[in-house]
């Protein structure tokens, strides 16, 4: 049987393009747009909005995501009001959903929360829906896009599916952030992890490595308890040696507690999403025939710094039914000194269309089943 990719052709754009595509796309008339998008402390909160509110006018709605975490630094608070401000004044059509991450027991819940406040909106009427990744979190981005995923392949939602962020990688750099006490596979995406039926899998994982995260990366080591790792480092990058200084950083991790062989080191485009969605769809392709007849392969994926990365590793979960192991954060810290972003973070810009009317019928199929021999 063929196996095809859902997502090979992708329509996406970079830089000026996207902001092309923002101008040209979204300014037909019937266009009815429902932005849905974080409304928190990050300095590239409002630079989707700022595109697509003078654009659309009033065929422009959103629903801002506003993450509440316990004990929020001070300053970072003020951050996001003023965020929050701009995007009312932008979009004045809209509505706030606080999302709890945590609960009372302290138990991850944010996932859960902003599938359920989703399931109450009302998204019939709308003919596109863009989600702005950009100052979400995995925790609540993967499985909002995935949720919204499912209701178009199941012919519940019919509008047409975007996802923009603001990539920075300096920036993600820059977010520090205190982990929680318990790893654990983000809301919707445990795949077949729980199953019996995987117990005896050659569990392959695949974290994405990123300065300052030994800590959490290590952890999930130990949760995921891979038989083997193949790290994720970017290249080509926007700091060309920062592949060098993480291989560098993780070199205990690399050579003692992971076991790490150079040769399974992977290497993807920092500001490609598709160059990482298609290596880790090869390597879980390549490793099915030969874990057939030994309990099977499974791939794990941990996504971390480059939110462009971690959208090429959401499609891929996405399309193969893929565990994603993540420790969600408890607070972020961010120096006072750095600015919310000017016109120039907008070249930093990436657009992919995920689903909808570009895409002719039928689509390969999402959860790695197999298309029909051709």
């Amino acid at each position: 049987m063929e196996r095809k990719s859902r997502w090979d052709p992708c329509i996406s754009h970079t830089a000026n393009e996207a902001e092309a595509f923002i101008a040209g796309y979204f300014a037909q008339t019937d266009r009815k747009v429902v932005l849905i998008a974080g409304a928190g402390f990050d300095p590239r909160t409002t630079v989707v909005a700022q595109l697509l509110a003078p654009t659309l006018g009033a065929n422009l709605r959103a629903i801002f995501l506003r993450e509440n975490r316990p004990n929020p630094n001070p300053i970072l608070l003020g951050r996001a009001e003023a965020n929050i401000s701009e995007l009312s004044k932008l979009i004045p059509a809209h509505e706030i959903q606080e999302i709890e991450v945590f609960g009372s027991d302290g138990a991850v819940i944010g996932g859960r929360n902003v599938v359920n406040g989703l399931n109450k909106c009302k998204l019939a009427d709308v003919t596109d829906v863009v989600v702005d990744a950009s100052a979400l979190s995995v925790g609540t981005s993967y499985p909002l896009v995935g949720y919204l995923t499912q209701c178009i392949e199941r012919k519940k939602l019919t509008a047409n599916l975007h996802l923009f962020v603001a990539h920075d990688a300096a920036l993600d750099g820059q977010i520090k952030s205190t982990p929680s006490d318990t790893p654990s596979y983000v809301h919707g995406f445990k795949g077949r992890s729980t199953l019996d039926e995987a117990a005896g899998a050659a569990k392959l994982w695949l974290p994405q490595l990123a300065t300052g995260r030994r800590g959490v990366l290590n952890r999930l080591h130990t949760f995921v308890s891979p038989n083997d790792t193949c790290p994720i480092l970017p290249f080509p990058a926007s700091q060309p040696r920062l592949g060098d200084r993480l291989a560098e950083e993780f070199l205990t991790e690399l050579e003692e507690s992971w076991s790490v062989d150079s040769r399974d080191i992977v290497f993807a485009a920092e500001e490609d999403p598709l160059d990482l969605y298609r290596t880790i769809l090869r390597l879980d392709d390549l490793r099915k025939p030969v874990f057939a007849g030994a309990g099977g392969s499974m791939l794990v994926l941990s996504p971390l710094g480059s939110k462009v990365m971690a959208l090429g590793a959401l499609m891929a979960a996405l399309e193969r039914e893929l565990p994603v192991a993540y420790l969600e954060s408890l607070n972020y810290e961010l120096d006072e000194e750095v600015s919310c972003p000017g016109p120039d973070s907008r070249a930093n810009l990436i657009h992919i269309w995920l689903e909808g009317d570009v895409y002719p019928q039928p689509r390969p199929p999402l959860s790695g089943q197999p298309t029909s021999v051709s």
